[in-house]
Formats: structure tokens, sequence, C-alpha cells
């Protein structure tokens, strides 16, 4: 059991740590293309004297601030934190509809599974 505990442990890290690097290096491409379009649009603005222009520069700050604090800030301490208020304030909204499965719910289902097959 400690042994499946400390592999669990090891993959849910592999796993965030993959999250992480897919989050810095998808932050390089956008964040190019968020200076790309800052000046274009910048530009834009200027020679027509509209500044409506600069507004799809909003909504791409957001997303470029989101996977900048993702990758590079920390906003999974921030989510680490809420998760564990969640598990210590508000643990009945994690439990299961209809509650926890059993052997005897997972039986019947195998047992009715088993039942559909063989009648195909």
């Amino acid at each position: 059991l400690e042994r499946q505990l400390i592999l669990q442990n090891l993959i849910r890290e592999r796993q965030t740590a993959m999250q992480i690097a897919w989050t810095r290096e998808f932050l390089k491409y956008f964040g190019t293309f968020f200076g790309l379009a800052v000046a274009v649009l910048t530009t834009g603005a200027i020679k027509r004297k509209n500044p409506a222009v600069l507004l799809p520069i909003l909504p791409l700050s957001f997303v470029f601030s989101y996977h900048y604090d993702m990758g590079y800030g920390t906003l999974l301490q921030r989510i680490k934190g809420e998760a564990e208020n969640i598990l210590d304030t508000q643990s009945t909204l994690l439990e299961l509809p209809k509650g926890p499965l059993t052997f005897e719910d997972l039986e019947k289902i195998r047992i009715s599974q088993s039942n559909f097959l063989i009648e195909k």
C-alpha cells in the first residue's frame, strides 16, 4: 500500500510538472502573438485615430495574465489553498450523487453488463 501511495504521488507530481511545462511553452508562443497583436493594433488605432481598435487587447491580456500566473506565478499555490479550504470546510460538496460506490453496486453493474453482452 505504501508503494502504491508513493507511485501515485510521483505520477501526480509528474503530471503537474508537465502541466506547468506546457503552460510555460504555450506562454512563449502566445506572448509573441500578444506582443505582435498589441503593436499592430496600436499602430492601427493611431493611423485610423480610432481607439476602439485596441479593444481586442483586453481579452488577450486576461489570457496572457492567466497563463503567466499559471507558469511563473502563484496560481497553483492559490488553487491548492482553495482545495484545502474546500476539503476542510465544505466537504459536503465532494459527496458523490447517490453516495459512494459499494461492492454490491459494482456487482450489479457487472452482472447487468454481462447479461447485456450475452443477449447480443
